[in-house]
């Protein structure tokens, strides 16, 4: 059906669903039983009519050739995307059993799959972006950036002194102050335009309550939050990528301004973080021909997910180009040409010593860094007392998993992957260890998402 002439797997549809209750309501529609005029069309549209509560069935359709990611369209009026009317759709033409057969799209379909990839291609060509092709007064623009230099100065000052204050007055002092301090300092650093900083004060606010050990931890935030104010305070004296680094860890904008890369880029990895005001989606591309693993961020509204869908262990042909900032992962999607397509491509993968030897070296330049993308290999998830942690097969080292990980159900779909036997294992490698995202088994076989 697809212009690649291979079909989804299961696996593959299901990472696109915004969350479980998604996942489980789409899998009970994956049968004919609730559809009619189901097709499907070369030019990678799947559409179809699901019986719902009310007197007319849903229209759904499905567009599958944006390089970017499936798109979609259904008449239900569910505000999740996609909606289980779409997911049932996508399973049921994943089996391949003949319940979506090749055909002309009816009018509704072809109207919509037609006219949002005209919108694509004017997009594609600058027209109708409704973007700045540039600011009509760069002075104007010269005079806002220094201001706003001017206030994130202030806040990085007045910050400084908070920290000498509560180190003056002893870490104990952060526990009986309770989260209002923090809170209340955090405003102030997004009255100062500096929302890096802010993000990090009120992780600060939450330590005291984690348990025993926490001034430990405290004092170990504390000294990366004096190191990023006295980096911004005296960024005229670092080298440019440090300096763009901190500038990002500030939380200043920047644009990716490197030049293109264009590559065959493998979808490892696909997950999503909330807050109350912001959905953040990280997913993470291996260039086959560069051997890069860069970052995509997009967002979306608080309780919607972002638009940018990119099923795990699809290929996609198109270019990236980097943000600015000594060993930053984070890349922007340029020109996509050619929709994603299933592929056999893997990465290469490390031991469990060298994954932790190249978190090391991140650190030189970017000293406020969480963790670093990596792939091991042949390694096995083994229990480690009340923990877990992956072993290498070939030799006697470890890395223990993250508090995060062992409470995910990704643990026991790898653990059942595994079975003993040594696996391929994409995911991040920080201080408190290995978070697994992806896994390969041994020998062929399609990847398992852990997210």
């Amino acid at each position: 059906m697809t212009q690649q002439g291979v079909r989804w797997t299961a696996e593959q549809v299901l990472a696109l669903a915004p969350d479980a209750a998604s996942r489980k309501a789409g899998s009970k529609l994956a049968t004919a039983g609730p559809w009619s005029e189901a097709g499907s069309a070369g030019e990678g549209a799947v559409w179809g009519l699901c019986k719902g509560s009310g007197s007319k069935p849903y229209q759904t359709v499905v567009d599958l050739a944006d390089a970017s990611g499936p798109a979609y369209k259904c008449s239900c009026p569910s505000r999740k995307f996609p909606c289980k009317h779409a997911l049932g759709l996508l399973l049921l033409w994943a089996g391949g059993d003949g319940a979506v057969p090749a055909g002309e799209p009816p009018e509704w379909a072809a109207q919509w799959t037609a006219a949002r990839r005209r919108r694509a291609e004017e997009k594609k060509d600058g027209d109708g972006t409704g973007a700045p092709s540039g600011s009509a007064d760069p002075e104007a623009a010269r005079r806002r950036a220094e201001r706003r230099a001017e206030r994130v100065t202030a806040g990085a000052t007045e910050l400084e002194q908070r920290l000498a204050d509560l180190l003056r007055g002893g870490l104990a002092s952060a526990e009986q102050a309770g989260y209002r301090l923090w809170e209340e300092t955090a405003a102030r650093m997004v009255d100062a335009q500096a929302q890096g900083l802010a993000a990090r004060v009120r992780e600060l606010g939450a330590i005291p309550s984690t348990g025993p050990g926490w001034p430990v931890r405290l004092l170990e935030e504390c000294a990366l939050l004096h190191l990023l104010g006295q980096g911004w305070l005296r960024r005229e004296r670092l080298p440019d990528g440090l300096a763009a680094t901190v500038r990002s860890r500030m939380g200043l904008p920047a644009s990716a301004d490197g030049p293109p890369q264009k590559d065959t880029w493998l979808v490892l990895a696909q997950y999503d973080t909330a807050d109350p005001r912001l959905t953040t989606r990280r997913t993470w591309l291996y260039g086959a021909d560069t051997q890069r693993t860069v970052l995509l961020l997009s967002y979306g509204a608080a309780g919607r997910a972002p638009e940018l869908s990119l099923p795990v262990g699809l290929a996609l042909e198109a270019e990236v180009s980097a943000y600015p900032g000594a060993g930053q992962p984070r890349v922007a999607l340029g020109e996509q040409f050619a929709p994603p397509a299933p592929t056999a491509i893997r990465p290469p993968g490390l031991t469990t010593a060298r994954a932790a030897a190249r978190y090391g070296d991140a650190l030189r330049d970017d000293p406020w860094l969480e963790s670093v993308p990596v792939t091991l290999d042949r390694v096995v998830p083994v229990p480690d007392g009340d923990s877990w942690q992956v072993a290498d097969a070939d030799e006697d080292a470890a890395l223990p998993l993250t508090p995060a990980a062992r409470s995910r159900p990704g643990l026991w779909r790898l653990v059942a992957l595994s079975g003993g036997a040594p696996v391929k294992v994409f995911g991040e490698c920080g201080h408190q260890g290995f978070t697994p995202l992806t896994a390969w088994p041994e020998g062929p076989g399609e990847p398992v998402g852990l997210c």
